[in-house]
């Protein structure tokens, strides 16, 4: 990698750091560059998650004011995440490259849709309902298998699954979405440690880049309200299916 390569690798980490943990989707900058300067598809797929785990940890501490009274959610939503990250990352190492890339735009939409269709919920800072319990295990599961095999937007389906199941402020439930995608990166990136092959000078460039770029993003995007915020991920994944959708 030469020094403009790596100034490319720093400037896209950085700034998926930021778009991370204000809405997420930041891999569609960071993987395509990593391809761009000369990986392989699953190296540069198994490197970005690797590379960008400090950012999703420092998007979270960003966010750690509104992670307060969300023990319970964070326990079973960070449970599904565990479980599904490993099923992710066994299912990019073991399936032909591409098995989802046409499901991908659908889900993201879908999303979408759920951020838009959704009313203001009555807010709620009580414990969780047996049945929502499982449901948000159910959540952390499914988005973590997701997030474990590419994650691109996982922010964006994991806050709009959120928000459909539980009645909170949108900057709380975006909270609870960067520590539960920090645990499904930091999940898969040690399997992939383990098994797989990671390009470390990439991989060491875009946790140090996305690690900033995560504070800066977490500082500024807290101050954002609710609703604002709501239609900025509504936009930010319309323009990630779209993206998909051409590709």
């Amino acid at each position: 990698m030469n020094l403009l390569q790596a100034l490319a690798v720093l400037a896209a980490g950085f700034t998926a750091g930021g778009i991370n943990a204000i809405v997420g989707s930041g891999s569609l900058l960071t993987y395509p560059v990593l391809l761009a300067v000369g990986y392989a598809p699953v190296t540069a797929n198994v490197s970005n998650t690797v590379g960008l785990v400090s950012g999703s940890i420092s998007a979270a501490w960003g966010y750690r004011r509104e992670l307060e009274g969300q023990r319970e959610r964070i326990l079973h939503g960070g449970t599904g995440s565990v479980l599904g990250a490993i099923t992710g990352g066994v299912l990019l190492l073991t399936l032909p490259e591409g098995v989802f890339e046409a499901v991908v735009p659908i889900l993201i939409l879908l999303a979408c849709a759920l951020m838009v269709a959704r009313p203001k919920p009555k807010l709620s800072h009580g414990s969780l309902s047996h049945h929502r319990k499982l449901a948000l295990l159910a959540v952390g599961f499914a988005v973590g298998v997701y997030g474990g095999y590419f994650g691109a937007a996982q922010g964006v389906i994991l806050l709009a699954a959120l928000r459909f199941l539980i009645a909170d402020r949108l900057q709380r439930l975006n909270g609870l979405k960067n520590l539960m995608a920090g645990i499904t990166n930091g999940v898969a990136a040690i399997l992939f440690v383990i098994v797989a092959h990671v390009a470390w000078e990439a991989a060491a460039l875009l946790a140090v880049s996305s690690t900033v770029g995560a504070q800066i993003g977490a500082r500024y995007g807290r101050r954002v309200p609710d609703e604002a915020l709501r239609w900025i991920v509504v936009t930010v994944g319309v323009i990630v299916a779209i993206v998909l959708f051409v590709k």
